[in-house]
């Protein structure tokens, strides 16, 4: 398995377990979703590794690199793409040592000294964020646009920006620095997923072409 380029990937859907799981990724993918990940912190591993495989089959079909949240041993058994760990989860170099050289590493970051931290890690981009407080992320501010700027400018990797993206706030963000956008809300409480995602990656494309 080689490394997916993640220069070119725009659009990161972040997603719960749900019953629908398979058809909404499929939808979401149509839509231009170029990057998954599950992040389902309820289930028990056997539970996990079953959904984790049902995703990781929908995003083979579109050739879309399949990210499992928080456990390399688990995204190992299931020959995901890669690992995304948070700033209390596996540390990146131990993910790192479980899934090989080639694997995708991402992790976490929401304020300058975890971002600088991360410059010594053996990781392939980072996340910053969330710009917006967010129900997904229960407790934790927003860290407002600067970060975005910030991580941006640091980071020396693709920088994937978290917290309220929306076809709203995409310019805004896109303005700030951003180049690569994860979604959450957006697309998972979408009554049209496909139809969300379309409108939101056309969005970004439109948000990144005035920057250029």
């Amino acid at each position: 398995m080689s490394r997916p380029d993640l220069g070119s990937r725009r659009l990161y859907l972040c997603s719960p377990d749900r019953p629908d799981l398979a058809t909404f990724l499929d939808a979401c993918m149509r839509g231009g979703v170029d990057l998954v990940q599950l992040r389902e912190k309820a289930l028990e591993a056997r539970a996990l590794l079953e959904r984790a495989r049902l995703a990781r089959q929908v995003c083979r079909h579109h050739d879309v690199p399949f990210i499992l949240n928080d456990r390399p041993d688990l995204a190992l058994e299931v020959e995901a793409d890669g690992v995304h760990v948070g700033q209390d989860d596996a540390p990146a170099r131990l993910a790192r040592r479980i899934l090989g050289p080639e694997a995708i590493v991402g992790l976490s970051t929401h304020q300058p000294t975890e971002l600088d931290a991360s410059l010594g890690e053996p990781v392939d981009y980072v996340s910053a964020g969330p710009v917006t407080a967010t129900p997904t992320k229960p407790g934790r501010p927003g860290t407002g646009p600067g970060y975005v700027r910030y991580a941006n400018q640091r980071a020396g990797r693709p920088v994937f920006v978290t917290g309220g993206v929306s076809p709203d706030t995409v310019a805004g963000l896109a303005a700030a620095g951003a180049r690569h956008f994860v979604v959450v809300r957006y697309l998972t409480e979408a009554p049209d997923p496909e139809q969300a995602a379309r409108r939101l990656r056309g969005t970004i494309e439109e948000a990144l072409a005035s920057q250029s």
